[in-house]
């Protein structure tokens, strides 16, 4: 159960993670701050997929969203996957 609630915990601390993503690139920035930098160099090798396949709608970025949708179905997959094995 412990590992169960690590990942689960694991998941949402990368969801605020990209919401901070998408928050930052709503408003004006220190770029050059480590903690943005810090932000951007976590989240964008699950972003660059997405945005490889998904190009920008009317300067829209919906890649955040589409990986926030991918993440919540992966976590489910392990989490479900985790239980099986550990009360099987």
């Amino acid at each position: 159960m412990r590992l169960i609630y690590l990942v689960n915990t694991l998941f949402r601390l990368y969801y605020y993670i990209l919401l901070a993503r998408i928050v930052l690139s709503w408003v004006r920035v220190d770029w050059y701050h480590p903690v943005v930098q810090w932000i951007y160099r976590v989240t964008e090798p699950v972003l660059a997929p997405f945005r490889r396949v998904l190009p920008p709608l009317g300067g829209l970025d919906f890649s955040p969203i589409i990986a926030l949708l991918v993440l919540q179905i992966v976590e489910r997959l392990v989490i479900d996957l985790l239980r099986s094995i550990i009360f099987w």
